[in-house]
């Protein structure tokens, strides 16, 4: 039987709350944290280093370091990487447009896929490198809708690979900080 607050879904023997309560991120205090200091770097980048460590042939550009709050993101967890993720797109919003900012939603997906990955026990290594072409075509492919041509958008493609390879060495150097206040968590 169903109460007045409970929403049945048929089927499945699971109420809609139970069911949101068991997909909820859960965060702790430490990850909120974390994540929103390397959201803020991933927002700060793209301001700080506008003509300068930047890139720009269009519709490609980039900015180095740009990945790399959102590649450390994934190895605190999915909510962290998300988090990060959405500061990046704030960040080449206000400076680049919507055309770059698309392409630094896809680091949302890629990172939160990263970080599963992550906590299912591959290395950090291997997770960069999964995340490449996934990253990589992602952005070329996001551009298409938005009026780019598909030979510029193998462009971007192809710039995003050279860009995640520069931006992995820097957060595989990085990453033992990263690792002594957060040690890897099993399960996903």
């Amino acid at each position: 039987r169903v109460s007045g607050t409970d929403l049945y879904v048929p089927g499945n023997g699971m109420d809609i709350s139970r069911r949101s309560e068991a997909m909820a991120v859960k965060l702790s205090a430490r990850e909120v944290v974390v994540g929103a200091l390397l959201a803020a770097i991933a927002l700060l980048i793209p301001l700080a280093f506008r003509g300068w460590l930047q890139v720009l042939i269009p519709p490609f550009s980039a900015t180095l370091a740009a990945h790399v709050p959102v590649m450390l993101a994934m190895f605190v967890g999915p909510g962290v990487a998300a988090l990060t993720g959405i500061g990046s797109t704030l960040g080449f919003l206000v400076t680049l447009g919507a055309v770059v900012a698309a392409r630094a939603f896809v680091h949302v997906w890629w990172g939160v896929l990263g970080a599963m990955l992550y906590r299912r026990g591959m290395s950090p290594l291997a997770v960069l490198l999964l995340m490449l072409p996934l990253h990589a075509a992602g952005e070329g492919a996001i551009v298409l809708p938005l009026g780019v041509a598909p030979a510029a958008a193998l462009v971007v493609a192809g710039g995003t690979a050279l860009h995640h390879l520069a931006d992995s060495g820097i957060t595989l150097m990085l990453y033992p900080l990263l690792t002594r206040h957060f040690p890897r968590r099993a399960g996903g």
